[in-house]
């Protein structure tokens, strides 16, 4: 990559975490990628701030990640705007909040195929591009239901686990080919969305959080940057939990930290 910006692809990165990741990798130097699927003015505006910010290109891109069809086209938009595709991050995704014996298969389907498949289905596209080249690396946005099932989530902790087990397995399968694959783990992490879905978001669960707060999407993406860094070029196969020791501890009895 010497004397030539670094390209980076991350998905669902008009919003939320996906959003914070595209920033900061825009300011580390990057050529990124924006994915969207919906609100396209929204991924325009942002790629031409990023653009003026920081230089390089900021493409914005289109695709339903769930959709074969439009991963290829979006992966073909990429490769003929930047060339090259040194880093993928797979952020997109979806839950649909229901106890599971009132869940829709539909609901259950939509959160498999975005959050799961699309994974896969870019990781595949990625993987293909980046063993001709013999190097690249791949992070997996998880959750804290890597580790810890979510009630009411069903569909979404299962997609979350298998993102978990899917990084290891190709990390196995691109590791001879100079791919690393890592997963990063969020736990509470405040976002628009998080701040609409539960009232009291932040409160609630710093007081359950180790580290007494919530974390950022700049928390995140720093974890993320890291690990797509030369400064990993050994860690592949991992998961690195970003949720301030939230999903690391037990719950003991009449413990200062039990709150």
């Amino acid at each position: 990559m010497t004397g030539q910006r670094p390209s980076a692809l991350v998905t669902g990165a008009n919003s939320g975490i996906g959003l914070g990741i595209a920033e900061r990798l825009s300011r580390a130097g990057y050529d990124v990628a924006i994915n969207y699927k919906v609100g396209e003015a929204e991924a325009q505006a942002i790629a031409k701030r990023l653009a003026a910010a920081n230089g390089g290109k900021a493409l914005p891109v289109y695709a339903d990640v769930s959709d074969p069809k439009d991963v290829a086209a979006m992966f073909e938009k990429v490769l003929a705007e930047f060339g090259k595709l040194d880093a993928l991050v797979n952020n997109a995704g979806m839950q649909v909040f229901a106890p599971i014996l009132d869940a829709q298969p539909a609901d259950w389907d939509r959160v498999i195929a975005t959050n799961l498949t699309g994974c896969f289905l870019c990781t595949q596209l990625a993987g293909r591009h980046m063993r001709e080249r013999r190097s690249g690396a791949i992070v997996n946005i998880g959750s804290g239901s890597n580790k810890i099932p979510f009630p009411n989530l069903s569909g979404y902790t299962a997609s979350k686990g298998g993102i978990e087990m899917f990084t290891k397995s190709a990390a196995m399968e691109f590791g001879p080919f100079g791919i690393r694959v890592n997963c990063v783990a969020p736990g509470a992490i405040d976002t628009e969305r998080t701040k609409k879905e539960i009232a009291g978001f932040a409160e609630s669960w710093a007081r359950l959080t180790p580290l007494r707060r919530i974390g950022t999407p700049e928390d995140v993406a720093a974890a993320v940057q890291f690990l797509l860094s030369a400064d990993a070029s050994f860690i592949s196969g991992q998961t690195l939990g970003v949720d301030g020791g939230l999903f690391a501890q037990p719950r003991w009895p009449e413990a200062d930290y039990n709150l």
